[in-house]
């Protein structure tokens, strides 16, 4: 497997070793469940805690708690207490964009004009069913 990176316009070719290939897997399958990205799509650019998701995503606190801990034992996500709140975001800003990039290409497949390419105007004039598909799917 090769990384190419683009520098000064020249192909760097760069081969990865086993641990990262097997680290970027881990990452893969841990993207691999709906409720995930679900709870990853949510914490984007905030930090909520295990209720509020619980409440965002339709699942049980119990059920999003073992979700989360999952996320955070692979580095996903981080954790900061106050007092007996756990708050939850997104580890960084990679992971961010992966999970963003993941929802955003599912949506080019799905339709003609995905949402993250219509102007705020545009989407003003979706009706209002279709207005909070288009921004639950951003």
């Amino acid at each position: 497997m090769f990384y190419y990176l683009h520098m000064d316009a020249e192909i760097v070719q760069t081969r990865l070793d086993d641990e990262q290939v097997l680290l970027a897997v881990e990452v893969f399958h841990m993207l691999a469940d709906p409720t995930r990205v679900r709870l990853l799509w949510a914490l984007l650019d905030r930090e909520l805690p295990v209720n509020v998701l619980a409440a965002q995503v339709g699942k049980p606190a119990a059920s999003v708690s073992q979700h989360l801990a999952k996320l955070r034992l692979a580095r996903l996500v981080r954790t900061r207490r106050v007092r007996t709140s756990v708050y939850y975001r997104i580890e960084n800003e990679h992971i961010a964009q992966l999970v963003t990039d993941a929802v955003h290409n599912a949506e080019h497949a799905a339709s003609d004009s995905p949402a993250h390419h219509l102007s705020p105007a545009a989407l003003r004039r979706l009706p209002v069913g279709e207005l909070h598909q288009e921004r639950d799917a951003r």
